[in-house]
């Protein structure tokens, strides 16, 4: 696959004109996350620096790394475990039903189909479902029914695909379109595979999102990308794809999802439109939200600092509770280590539990220990969904305190 690379141009439209945004220092990948007792040895760091296009206006991280490092097949991220994610697949698939009058006979080809979550739900209505997925996802997916071929997706085997399965109504690419290499020619790989009137569908974290929520720690190296609708525009446009709907959604914090087809095949809505005037208004497309960003985030690092330190001083225990790949950044940028965070509480069926969080000798523990460990606060590494998180840690009898890092770090509880 593709080398590690610093990003001299962009991503987008090859344009020199990169500026710099925010240097977060250098961070391991997200999901380097070595087996607990493990001894400590060298590890891979990289520089994680956000840019911006002047020209294009696209976010973009200034190192790529290589897609074998940061999605082997070992990868231990699956969609299934995530209550959020199921819900907005389930929402997918019923709006896309609805909008595009879908019948059940249409052909779904899903990008980064994962454990496939997103295509059970075509699956169910009755519709002819791939997936294509690098990871050890994938197997899942074949066993749970889900016809799913185990490779990184590229123009060249996009041909493979359809003359082995035939040209799809339906092509969607939820939470990965901004982590896929050489974006170009994965739309270039999208219309291969689309038949003529067929739609493309992404799901990406939003830019004015993470700006709004100060979500620093969506910054990462899967994540190549930080689309506004003005810079994803450009980019569908050079390949004469329309965008003719969008919705802003509450995944990962603040998404947005995406509907494309070939210029002139859609009525184009007045979503889109009110959008684009929204980012011209806000700053976010001449930039100028990004210098409010940044000082943001470092007030940010220094009021999480002021409220663990009296904690800390007072003898009192912290963990962390959900260990998804953003705890990578939050975790490495603030400097937290063992003496801060005895350990992070996940799911008892994740991946990650028994390993420890990269960079770092964190360990991530099954929430069955939580009733034994009784710590007298819980640090939500997964804040985006704190209301969920919260109830259910209550219902398993949690009754300490939670600490909110982000946007404003604060106790509830």
């Amino acid at each position: 696959m593709n080398e590690s690379r610093l990003v001299k141009e962009c991503q987008i439209c090859s344009s020199s004109q990169l500026e710099s945004v925010l240097f977060l220092g250098f961070v391991p990948p997200a999901n380097a996350m070595p087996f607990i007792g493990e001894l400590a040895t060298e590890g891979i760091y990289y520089p994680l620096e956000l840019l911006r296009c002047a020209h294009c206006t696209l976010v973009q991280i200034g190192f790529e790394v290589e897609q074998n490092i940061l999605f082997p097949p070992s990868y231990p991220y699956r969609s299934s475990t995530t209550k959020i994610l199921r819900e907005n697949f389930a929402d997918l698939a019923v709006e896309s039903t609805r909008q595009l009058g879908l019948t059940g006979s249409e052909f779904v080809v899903d990008i980064g189909s994962n454990d496939g979550t997103l295509l059970q739900n075509f699956s169910n209505a009755g519709h002819r479902v791939l997936g294509i997925e690098p990871s050890d996802a994938a197997r899942e997916a074949n066993l749970a029914g889900i016809p799913t071929e185990q490779i990184f997706f590229s123009s060249t085997n996009a041909i493979e695909i359809r003359e082995r399965y035939g040209s799809a109504h339906l092509v969607t690419a939820a939470n990965v379109f901004a982590h896929m290499p050489d974006v170009n020619d994965i739309v270039r790989a999208v219309l291969v595979l689309l038949d003529e009137h067929g739609v493309f569908i992404s799901e990406s974290h939003y830019l004015g999102g993470l700006l709004e929520s100060l979500q620093h720690d969506t910054i990462y190296h899967e994540h190549l990308r930080y689309y506004s609708l003005k810079s994803i525009k450009w980019l569908l446009s050079a390949h004469g794809l329309e965008i003719f709907n969008i919705r802003r959604i509450p995944t990962h914090g603040g998404s947005i999802r995406v509907y494309a087809a070939r210029a002139g095949m859609q009525p184009v809505s007045a979503a889109v439109h009110e959008l684009l005037e929204s980012e011209d208004s806000s700053g976010l497309s001449d930039g100028s939200a990004l210098l409010t960003f940044r000082r943001r985030v470092t007030n940010s690092k220094v009021a999480l600092y002021s409220l663990l330190e009296p904690l800390l001083r007072s003898g009192l225990t912290i963990y962390g509770v959900g260990a998804p790949s953003r705890a990578t950044t939050l975790i490495n940028y603030l400097g937290l280590n063992d003496g801060i965070l005895a350990g992070v509480f996940e799911v008892p069926n994740s991946k990650k539990v028994g390993r420890y969080i990269p960079g770092t000798r964190i360990p991530v523990i099954s929430e069955d220990s939580l009733e034994s460990c009784r710590p007298d606060f819980l640090l939500l590494l997964s804040w985006h969904i704190a209301d969920e998180l919260v109830g259910n840690l209550r219902s398993k009898g949690y009754r300490g305190r939670f600490i909110v890092p982000l946007p404003e770090p604060r106790i509830i509880g």
